[in-house]
């Protein structure tokens, strides 16, 4: 009986360290915190929209013993220092192992996937999800049986129908990176972009619509205040294999510049006007309103607005 008691007493002290401090963590310890999954696993963009305990909470100090700086810099941002959550353990085979992590920053959470090699060993990381502000699409993301990651991107038309695009990866061991293998593209269906701002006053000077093609604007309407503008970015480059989506109020720095810099990241843009265009250009990391092989950039034309006579 005492010995029974013995073993309950030593199941209920065995508990998962706390991660949330500055002090070092054992590798071992850092793995265990994740809980294992079956394959396959997925999750979705309204899963990153769920809080988590803070006894979950993994610290930047801790995370980083593990995963280099440039690693996640080169994910999130120069300077970014996120919160991380766990979501899942792989354990693949002898030869790798997957974690599936959450990352906060502000509002902003993320989606992202490490590997690390049989000696525990860091060997890769990439993005999987990251929410964007469009009502309209739901994005999910995985592994399957197959050890390949997917990424699905859904959208719902205007007219009913829906669409998807997938990206499949696998792990290239040898190059420290994970390889695309496999791309069906989010087909062109919508004819137009849904303009969160378009109906805000344009009494200002610069207040307008600069377009680049189809797919590719920059509006501007009116700031809270005089040295203020309201704008909102949307391009496509290479066939929509890179994407970005910008909003938010930026300062006038001058009669013909503003910049905009996040309150909740190292994302800054700088927006200089001509009489007839604007051209964009990012000062600091955005990577997680964009794509990872593109940037914000690029000039636009201004559109003339159509005023519509009316009738009698």
């Amino acid at each position: 009986m005492l010995l029974a008691l013995g073993v309950l007493s030593g199941c209920k002290q065995k508990k998962k360290p706390s991660l949330s401090g500055e002090e070092p963590v054992a590798v071992s310890d850092f793995i265990d915190f994740f809980n294992e999954v079956t394959l396959p696993f997925q999750f979705t963009d309204a899963d990153l929209g769920k809080k988590d305990p803070d006894s979950l909470r993994i610290s930047y100090k801790v995370f980083s013993q593990f995963v280099p700086d440039s690693s996640i810099s080169r994910v999130m941002g120069k300077g970014v220092k996120p919160r991380f959550y766990p979501m899942g353990k792989v354990t693949a085979s002898k030869e790798e192992l997957y974690l599936f992590v959450k990352a906060v920053n502000g509002e902003r959470k993320t989606g992202l996937l490490i590997c690390f090699d049989k000696d525990k060993k860091f060997i890769a990381m990439m993005l999987v999800l990251h929410p964007d502000a469009n009502t309209n699409t739901q994005q999910v993301s995985g592994i399957d049986k197959n050890l390949s990651v997917y990424k699905i991107i859904r959208r719902k038309n205007a007219d009913g129908t829906a669409n998807e695009g997938k990206d499949v990866y696998i792990l290239n061991n040898a190059a420290k990176n994970f390889m695309l293998i496999l791309t069906d593209p989010l087909e062109e269906h919508l004819t137009e972009l849904i303009n969160p701002i378009d109906t805000l006053p344009r009494k200002n000077k610069l207040s307008a619509d600069y377009t680049a093609g189809k797919m590719n604007l920059v509006s501007i309407r009116d700031g809270r205040k005089p040295n203020r503008i309201l704008f909102f970015i949307h391009f496509e480059k290479n066939n929509r294999q890179c994407v970005g989506e910008l909003k938010g109020e930026a300062l006038m720095k001058s009669p013909t510049t503003a910049e905009y810099r996040s309150n909740t990241g190292p994302c800054a843009v700088e927006l200089i006007f001509t009489g007839s265009t604007v051209r964009i250009r990012e000062l600091e990391g955005c990577g997680s309103y964009r794509g990872v092989h593109c940037v914000f950039e690029g000039t636009f034309v201004k559109q003339k607005v159509i005023v519509k006579k009316k009738k009698g």
